[in-house]
C-alpha cells in the first residue's frame, strides 16, 4: 500500500511541479506561487486553490474558470499561463490564513494535486522614532509646563510599546503605551527613558530620551529634555528670571551701596561707644559712685585752700621785709 502511494505520488510530480512547498509570509501581504504542468495532458483541465489537511477534505476556494465563490475570492486568483504554468495569487494576508492548501487540476476518477504548507507572521517591527507632540524650540519646559514624547514605527503589525526609565544601570517599566507625558509631577530627578517596539516575531529599542532637571518643583519646575534629531535649547533665561525673582532668605545677604555701608558703619561705631558705656558702669552701687563723686569734690576743695594759704602766705612775708 506505501508502494502504491509513492509511485502515485510520484506520478502526480512529474505532472504538476511547483516553485516551493513551504510558504512564510507577512500579514497585509502577499505571495505568489508558479506550478508547471503536462501541457499535453491538461492544457484545458481546470485549476484550482484549495485548503485543508487531506485531499479529500481540500476546500475548493478559487479556480482558474472563476466558479469558486468564497470569501477568498476577492483576494486571491488563480491564473492558467497555459505553457507558462498554473499561477496562485493570494494578497491581504490575515492571520488564520496560516495551513495546509493545495493546488490541483481536475482529473477524472482522480485529481492532481500537491500540498502548501503556508505560514503568515506580523510583520517585523523596525527601530521606533521619537519627537515631540509639543515643539521643543518654544522651550515649553522652561516654564514647567508638561510635553508628550510619541514612539512609533514605521514598519511593524501588531506592534506593542512600552516605556522604560533608566536610573542608576536599572531600567523600570513606567507603562504600556506610545506617549510619554513629561511634567513637573514626574521630573523630580536627571533621568534617561527609552521606548520598545514589539510583536510575536521581533523587538527594538528607540533611542534615548535625556531629561535634566534644572529646577525640581511641583509647579512652575525648569527642566530641558534631549531628544535624538530634535533641536537643542537650554533654560538660561527662565533660570536668570527665576533667580532674579527668589526672595532673600536668611542665608542671603542682602546688597548695599557704599553710601548705605557708610552709614552703616557710623551707626555701628556710635552703638559700639554705648555699648561699651554702659558696660564700664553696669553692675556698680550707687553709693560707691556717690562715694566716688564726694571724694572727688573734697579733694577740689582742699587743693583750692592749700593754694589760697600759700598764696596769702607769701604775701606776708614780702611785707616784713
Amino acid at each position: 500500500m506505501k508502494t502504491l502511494c509513492l509511485i502515485f505520488l510520484l506520478h502526480a510530480s512529474l505532472q504538476l511541479q511547483c516553485d516551493k512547498n513551504e510558504i512564510t509570509a507577512y500579514i497585509g501581504g502577499e505571495f505568489i506561487i508558479t506550478c508547471k504542468y503536462d501541457t499535453r495532458s491538461f492544457l484545458f483541465s481546470k485549476k484550482y486553490w484549495c485548503r485543508g489537511t487531506s485531499r479529500s477534505t481540500c476546500e475548493i476556494l478559487v479556480d482558474s474558470e472563476g466558479v469558486a465563490r468564497t470569501e477568498y475570492t476577492h483576494r486571491s486568483r488563480v491564473l492558467d499561463a497555459r505553457r507558462g504554468g498554473a499561477v496562485v495569487k493570494v494578497s491581504n494576508l490575515q492571520k488564520d490564513d496560516s495551513g495546509v492548501f493545495w493546488i490541483g487540476i481536475d482529473k477524472i476518477y482522480a485529481d492532481v494535486m500537491i500540498s502548501f504548507t503556508v505560514v503568515i507572521t506580523e510583520v517585523p517591527v523596525s527601530k521606533p522614532r521619537l519627537w515631540p507632540l509639543n515643539s521643543l524650540a518654544d522651550k515649553p519646559t522652561c516654564w514647567g509646563k508638561p510635553v508628550t514624547v510619541r514612539c512609533a514605527c514605521e514598519k511593524g503589525t501588531g506592534v506593542q510599546y512600552a516605556w522604560y526609565q533608566h536610573i542608576e544601570q536599572k531600567d523600570f517599566l513606567l507603562q504600556h503605551s506610545s506617549d510619554l507625558s513629561l511634567h513637573c509631577d514626574a521630573v523630580e530627578r536627571d533621568s534617561k527613558y527609552y521606548c520598545t517596539a514589539h510583536n510575536d516575531v521581533s523587538s527594538e529599542e528607540s533611542d534615548v530620551v535625556s531629561v535634566q532637571v534644572l529646577m525640581p518643583a511641583d509647579r512652575n519646575c525648569i527642566y530641558v529634555i534631549n531628544i535624538q534629531g530634535q533641536p537643542n535649547y537650554d533654560c538660561a533665561d527662565r533660570m536668570s528670571t527665576t533667580t532674579m525673582t527668589t526672595p532673600l532668605t536668611t542665608c542671603q545677604a542682602p546688597t548695599t551701596t557704599q553710601s548705605d555701608q557708610r552709614d552703616q558703619f557710623l551707626i555701628f561705631n556710635q552703638t559700639d561707644q554705648d555699648n561699651a558705656f554702659s558696660r564700664a558702669w553696669a553692675g556698680v552701687p550707687l553709693w560707691y559712685t556717690l562715694l566716688r563723686w564726694s571724694s572727688l569734690a573734697s579733694l577740689l576743695v582742699i587743693l583750692f585752700i592749700v593754694h589760697r594759704c600759700t598764696k596769702t602766705a607769701h604775701k606776708e612775708c614780702d611785707l616784713r621785709l
